[in-house]
């Protein structure tokens, strides 16, 4: 995974210095884990930044708090860790200064992920640089992932089969949805551990699954992100499962999602199921290299009005290192789709107050159209209890 970070940060290098940039500072989690292979477990929600800078011309440097320091420089392959204290003269701005050219015409960062706090130093301290943003260049980069990627993300997507599996498992009338929530992070935990050893990088990989379950019921299902609470599960009640923010390894982050119903469904919710399955499908069906990402929304949006629904959802988004990448599968987006690319991708119906439909999976873009990278079926699920 590191000589791996070294060539994307490499590949960027010769990217900025085709373009004119001499050096571009990263904020975002997601990037410098991408770039450098580390990512902190306290950070900037803490006042405390931990920061990218790569030249187009030279080594990177990594500045990090001091108590994170030993742990980083034991999983970046970069070389140069400047450490920043909480107390006493080595503050991150002035780490950060010392890096940075005295002067700079311009800085070249992440805009729309860079922290308050961070962007409040650079306006007093080089008010006069002109701020640029790197987040499309990378983005743009990001897009393509490589065997070792998506290698890592069939992987993620074997976690999130674990706790999928457990999340039907734990259903039957009287359960609650905590209880689901727990049979959850368990199984994929124990799924996460299995890939993972003590031995080098991979010993400061956590298969810990956490983040508040997505979780709702009954007629509850409409609020689409509710978190699992200690209500208790009814017959014919519609569950619905969202591992978006959980389904992750390696720092590769999935989006899976489906519903299931207690014992029976009744016709108006099997109805709208059925359409947002056949929406998903639909657009699943029509991922190839060559069209506009719009398109595959297109498919589904006509499955969606022949039913009889409108919805306002997109129905997918490109995944990776973060949670949201570049392109998204939604109208207006002309991106043209390239093998390598991974998207998670939906379908969703709400009837306020009533009942809802959904169903995600996570694919990889091939030569000739695109494999699943989650894997649970994609039928409507009843369970027996």
């Amino acid at each position: 995974m590191l000589e791996e970070a070294r060539a994307r940060t490499e590949r960027l290098q010769r990217r900025m210095g085709e373009m004119g940039i001499p050096f571009a500072l990263f904020t975002d989690e997601a990037s410098i884990a991408y770039l450098a292979g580390f990512w902190g477990y306290l950070g900037i929600e803490f006042g405390r930044p931990t920061m990218l800078l790569v030249p187009a011309d030279g080594d990177p440097v990594v500045i990090t708090p001091l108590m994170e320091s030993e742990m980083v420089g034991a999983m970046t392959w970069v070389a140069d860790v400047r450490v920043w204290e909480d107390a006493g003269q080595r503050s991150w701005g002035m780490v950060l200064s010392e890096a940075l050219p005295d002067a700079p015409a311009a800085l070249w960062l992440e805009r729309m992920q860079l922290p308050a706090l961070v962007r409040a130093f650079l306006d007093e301290r080089y008010m006069d640089a002109e701020l640029h943003d790197i987040g499309p260049v990378l983005g743009a980069q990001r897009m393509i992932k490589s065997p070792l990627e998506i290698g890592v993300m069939r992987q993620a997507g074997a976690v999130a089969g674990a706790m999928m599996a457990a999340a039907h498992g734990s259903l039957r009338e009287g359960a609650r949805e905590f209880e689901s929530a727990l049979a959850v992070i368990e199984a994929g935990t124990r799924k996460a551990a299995g890939f993972l050893t003590d031995q080098g990088w991979e010993r400061f990989v956590s298969p810990m699954i956490h983040n508040l379950q997505v979780l709702q019921s009954g007629a509850d299902t409409s609020m689409v992100h509710r978190r699992a609470s200690v209500k208790p599960y009814r017959r014919g009640d519609p569950v619905y499962f969202c591992f978006c923010n959980m389904a992750q390894f390696k720092q590769y982050k999935l989006g899976f999602d489906r519903m299931f119903h207690v014992g029976e469904a009744g016709d108006e919710a099997a109805r709208v199921q059925q359409a947002a399955i056949d929406a998903q499908q639909a657009a699943v069906a029509a991922i190839r290299p060559g069209i506009e990402a719009q398109e595959v929304a297109a498919a589904a949006n006509e499955v969606y009005a022949e039913r009889g629904f409108e919805t306002g959802y997109r129905t997918g988004r490109a995944i990776g290192v973060s949670y949201l990448e570049a392109p998204e599968l939604k109208a207006g987006d002309r991106t043209v789709l390239r093998p390598g690319m991974t998207f998670a991708v939906d379908g969703g119906i709400s009837v306020d107050g009533v009942t809802a439909g959904r169903i995600g999976d996570s694919v990889v873009v091939t030569e000739t159209g695109c494999d699943y990278l989650t894997d649970y079926s994609r039928q409507l699920l009843v369970t027996e209890r």
